[in-house]
């Protein structure tokens, strides 16, 4: 089974973390791997990828002629793989090594279509102490409360992963057209967010597959100090909730997986935490116990902003 691994990339600002991403998927225990490097609508970056990786055979290097965006930089970069899967990871994430390993697993031994695994953090600035694991989903790593029956350590099949780390049956992808490209610029909206939740939709009203999760196919997403300002994370969570309910509009059979997950940040998380806060008492847990209620309380802030704006 042969798996081409796409990863885009726009700015040489972004080089040298795009470099790490490549030499992490070179260095996979899995020998079958194609490489396919997109880039976006830059020159630069394009001369950069053809003298540094051009002349590999096990590398496939391919030039959008102007800025189309990641969702349509990536349909691009399927079209130009000949892999049986294509698995999709960004600039600024790094591969475990038995990463491509653990998908084929999952192709092999489950009768899936899609699978994917867990993104873990890469604390660039260090480790922020008041964000909650519930909460880890705005910075692109995987939540305590992601996966199937609410456990992110438990394998099975969800509606979809992390862009970074997952992966589709290439034929499968593309018969159903790849990513929605307009997805977060739909109707001039650049603030609408979910490209593989549309996809994955799609993916379960066609085939009536989910993307099956392993939770040791593993991708670190490096992240960095901006995205530990809590003035950041409110106004991500705050985006994320009003996309939440501008997919419920757009695609309602995407609906669902994030109300499941906020009724039980409110009926198990918190009572989870404030056991444990009674228990062992500190000033972390106490800060992140409240911070767990303003980051719900702003993504409800979002989802209600988009209800007045989708309807």
């Amino acid at each position: 089974m042969r798996v081409s691994v796409v990863i885009c990339l726009h700015t040489m600002d972004r080089f040298d973390d795009f470099v790490e991403a490549v030499e992490s998927v070179r260095a996979q225990t899995y020998d079958d791997v194609e490489l396919v490097l997109v880039s976006d609508g830059s020159e630069a970056v394009c001369e950069r990828f053809h003298e540094d990786w051009g002349s590999r055979s096990d590398v496939t290097v391919y030039c959008n002629g102007e800025n189309v965006g990641l969702l349509e930089s990536r349909n691009n970069g399927a079209q130009a793989a000949t892999g049986d899967v294509v698995a999709f990871m960004d600039d600024d994430a790094l591969a475990d090594e038995q990463w491509i390993e653990e998908l084929v697993s999952v192709y092999r031994e489950q009768d899936v279509v899609a699978a994917g695994g867990r993104m873990t953090p890469a604390w660039v600035a260090g480790k922020p102490t008041f964000l909650p694991a519930e909460f880890y989903w705005l910075v692109g790593v995987t939540n305590r409360g992601f996966g199937p029956d609410g456990d992110e350590t438990k394998a099975g099949v969800v509606r979809n992963t992390f862009g970074s780390n997952i992966s589709f049956k290439r034929d499968i992808f593309l018969e159903l057209g790849g990513f929605e490209s307009e997805i977060g610029g739909r109707k001039g909206d650049k603030n609408l967010q979910g490209g593989e939740t549309e996809l994955c939709a799609r993916l379960q009203a066609e085939y009536g597959h989910g993307v099956y999760y392993n939770p040791d196919a593993e991708v670190a997403h490096k992240v960095f100090a901006y995205r530990t300002d809590p003035k950041w994370l409110l106004d991500r969570a705050f985006w994320q909730g009003y996309s939440k309910r501008g997919m419920e509009v757009l695609v309602p059979e995407s609906s669902g997986t994030e109300s499941a997950f906020l009724a039980d940040l409110v009926t198990e998380h918190a009572v989870d935490r404030v056991s444990a806060l009674v228990s062992k008492p500190s000033l972390e847990k106490l800060v992140q116990f409240v911070m767990l209620f303003l980051f719900t309380g702003t993504v409800g802030m979002g989802y209600l902003y988009g209800m007045y704006k989708w309807g």
